[in-house]
């Protein structure tokens, strides 16, 4: 599972059984009922390992948004324990996300609410394709 993880939506996206290919799943407002939809999700997925974005700015740095990120990631292995969590650099994931859906056509509203899952699956599938060089290698 990768999470795209924001101060008001969290993006989700599934990878295949084979861990090849990310797609996105959906959209998850925070909340009271983020870590329930979360549970969910991972019992009925049979999640082992989610891999949370982390939102390292292009010179290097973390920022706020990476801190949040980071204690995100402490809160799901607490709740979960035997869960795998491991953050990810996801430079630039909303980015191209948002310019795949710009352009499939879609409009600005109905990309603003799909954008988070994209961006989760982008940053997924970046860590897959890392981790089959890896292992290639």
């Amino acid at each position: 599972m990768g999470i795209d993880y924001g101060h008001r939506r969290v993006g989700v996206a599934l990878s295949d059984g084979l861990g090849l290919a990310a797609h996105p799943h959906e959209v998850i407002e925070t909340g009271p009922k983020l870590f329930s939809r979360l549970e969910d999700l991972i019992r009925s997925e049979q999640v082992t390992r989610v891999v949370i974005g982390l939102p390292i700015s292009l010179d290097g740095t973390e920022q706020a948004a990476a801190r949040r990120a980071r204690r995100f990631a402490e809160q799901i292995r607490r709740r979960w324990e035997g869960l795998e969590v491991l953050l990810y650099d996801e430079k630039l994931t909303t980015r191209i996300a948002d310019d795949t859906l710009l352009a499939s056509g879609l409009s600005r509203r109905k990309r603003r609410h799909r954008v988070d899952k994209v961006a989760a699956a982008v940053m997924l599938q970046g860590y897959l394709d890392h981790q089959s060089r890896v292992s290639a290698g």
